[in-house]
C-alpha cells in the first residue's frame, strides 16, 4: 500500500477509533523481527513502547534501503507500517527528502496522537535518517575491489 492509499483510506473512515483500529490492523500484518534482531543496538530511543528498528541495504542493490521494525505495542506497529510507507525501498537521498511531518498531518496523525507517541513516531523517523545517513556515508567511502 501506498502512503498516497492510506490517505484516501482514512479519509473515508469517519470517526478516529475507526483510525486506529485500521492502524492497529496495519500493524497486525507487520512480519516484525526475529528475537536476534530485538537486541539494545537496534532499540529506538525516545517512544514509550518498546521499538526496535533495522535498515539493511536491499539485495537488489541499487542504494536501497529495507527497513523492519517491530514493537510492543500495536498502535506503534500500526505507525511503523506508515513509516515503511514512507522510507522502505528508498536511497539514502529519497529517505532525506521524505516529508513526514506532511504526511502525518495529511493523516491527522500531528492532531490525534497523544505528545508522548509523536515523540516517539519522530524519534523512529530520526532513526530512519541516521541510519540511511551512516550506511550511505560508509557505501560511499568503501575503497572500490580490484
Amino acid at each position: 500500500m501506498t502512503i498516497e492509499t492510506l490517505i484516501e483510506n482514512f479519509q473515508l473512515l469517519g470517526e478516529w477509533e475507526e483510525r486506529y483500529a485500521y492502524l492497529m490492523d496495519l500493524g497486525k500484518k507487520l512480519p516484525g523481527l526475529s528475537a536476534e534482531e530485538k537486541v539494545e543496538a537496534n532499540r529506538v530511543h525516545g517512544c514509550q513502547a518498546m521499538v526496535w528498528l533495522t535498515l539493511k541495504t536491499d539485495a537488489a542493490g541499487a542504494g536501497r534501503f529495507r527497513i523492519n521494525a517491530d514493537s510492543d505495542a500495536f498502535v506503534v506497529r500500526g505507525l511503523i507500517s506508515v513509516l515503511l510507507m514512507l522510507f522502505d525501498g528508498r536511497t539514502a537521498e529519497e529517505i532525506a527528502r521524505v516529508d513526514a511531518r506532511a504526511a502525518f498531518s495529511q493523516l491527522g496523525l500531528d492532531r490525534h496522537l497523544s505528545p508522548t507517541r509523536k515523540n516517539g513516531l519522530f524519534a523512529m523517523v530520526e532513526r530512519i535518517w541516521t541510519l540511511a545517513s551512516a550506511a550511505n556515508s560508509r557505501a560511499q567511502t568503501s575503497p572500490i575491489p580490484s
